[in-house]
């Protein structure tokens, strides 16, 4: 079952997915894709970035696992802002509301914009988080643009 904040987003913007079951010590994209047989180039990461602002802002990246994120060149060019680091898993699950090692681009507060890698957008399905540990999501890539805030932009390089 996804977070509520998750599936309640995901109706607002109509988009369509499959939820994914997932035992919690499995959650980490490594071992989730390790022991249910997923192609890591399937499976994204949502990483949340802090602008060292006052006060604190942020920014949600979506990138694939088989990629990096740019943090200092390609998403600092995309928020105009060049003092950045990444928000802890701690900060991450306060602002989101959601489960720590869990958190997602959909659901989030509406003033954190989503900026979603570009190589996401290549895949027929993608998987994300589901707000917790014992779910994901799996999706064509394209509903993501749906939700409220996200832009498709380069910001991530290959591993």
């Amino acid at each position: 079952m996804l977070h509520p904040s998750v599936r309640a987003a995901l109706d607002a913007a109509s988009i369509q997915c499959e939820v994914v079951p997932c035992e919690p010590e499995w959650a980490d994209t490594v071992e989730f894709c390790a022991n249910y047989g997923i192609p890591p180039e399937e499976a994204c990461n949502t990483i949340v970035i802090a602008l060292k602002t006052t006060p604190r802002r942020y920014v949600a990246c979506l990138v694939r696992s088989d990629t990096k994120l740019d943090v200092n060149h390609r998403v600092a060019a995309e928020v105009a802002f060049k003092r950045l680091s990444f928000a802890s898993p701690e900060e991450a699950a306060q602002i989101s509301g959601q489960a720590m090692g869990g958190v997602t681009i959909v659901g989030l507060p509406a003033d954190i914009p989503i900026l979603i890698d570009k190589r996401v957008m290549e895949r027929p399905s993608v998987i994300i988080g589901g707000g917790n540990r014992t779910s994901k999501a799996r999706l064509d890539p394209r509903e993501l643009t749906k939700l409220p805030g996200a832009r498709v932009v380069e910001i991530a390089v290959p591993r």
